[in-house]
């Protein structure tokens, strides 16, 4: 099976600037120099982490998807970070996965931020999405939904190679962001990538950056600290081939079934 070549931006984000954050994106991707499989970017990435979803959310024909879909075409590479989408009444923190022919998926939070009030004004999504993309299987997932193990968990049968996270984490719970990115990485004997932003929000929350791809032992193969940068980087599908064969804990994992969330009319707003 092939190798996969994975690229990241942490960047700062223009608070509610879509079309700023588009060009300041686009910027940095364009210092990519090599050809990619993967360009990954941050969780609400045209517009910060922000709960005015009536006044910033976009639908599945805006602006936004048709730059990811431009970008995928140009660079040949799968585009993916997550955006604020309105869809038949609810409003949605949504992953989408856009392929170089145009096509997409998508993947909607499950876990939403109580703190931020993030279950009032959004609703969750209900199935994870794990996409095969050139010989590999990648579990993409969006920034809170790190905290919650089994919602990660590699299933034995058909492992997914890859687990990533899309996030806006602020610094001050940095701590938590470093240690269960190694903690996914380690259970789930997956290469596991983090992808923050860096900064000051306009509710003056400051973000670390921290962004980071990690081997299947949990060892770092990228950190960053709190600058803007693009990073590539190639996983190599033999070497995770090989540990896998050396120490197949997933073949030991508990069997379980998740269950459908049960959620308040609060969430459905």
């Amino acid at each position: 099976m092939p190798d996969l070549t994975v690229s990241f931006v942490q960047s700062s984000l223009q608070w509610h600037d879509p079309a700023a954050n588009r060009a300041e994106l686009g910027r940095h991707i364009e210092e990519i120099s090599i050809p990619t499989d993967l360009i990954v970017l941050p969780e609400m990435f045209t517009t910060g982490f922000s709960m005015a979803a009536p006044a910033l959310a976009e639908t599945m024909d805006g602006a936004t998807v048709a730059w990811l879909r431009e970008v995928a075409a140009r660079r040949s590479s799968v585009v993916t970070g997550s955006v604020i989408i309105q869809e038949q009444g609810h409003y949605y923190n949504r992953l989408l996965w856009v392929r170089p022919d145009g096509t997409l998926s998508y993947y909607d939070k499950r876990h939403l931020f109580g703190v931020a009030g993030e279950g009032q004004v959004y609703t969750p999504g209900t199935e994870r999405l794990i996409e095969e993309w050139r010989g590999w299987r990648i579990c993409p997932l969006v920034c809170y939904d790190l905290r919650f193990p089994v919602w990660s968990r590699n299933p034995a049968a058909e492992p997914y190679d890859l687990l990533l996270y899309v996030a806006n984490w602020p610094a001050s719970r940095r701590t938590a962001w470093i240690t269960l990115l190694r903690a996914r990485a380690m259970e789930n004997l997956a290469y596991t990538m983090g992808v923050n932003c860096v900064g000051i929000d306009g509710n003056s929350l400051a973000y670390a950056g921290d962004s980071a791809l990690l081997d299947m032992r949990g060892e770092y193969l990228v950190e960053v600290g709190n600058q803007e940068t693009s990073i590539t980087r190639t996983l190599r599908r033999d070497d995770l081939q090989a540990f896998r064969e050396r120490f197949p804990a997933l073949q030991d994992a508990d069997p379980f079934v998740l269950r459908e969330p049960v959620y308040s009319a609060a969430h459905h707003n």
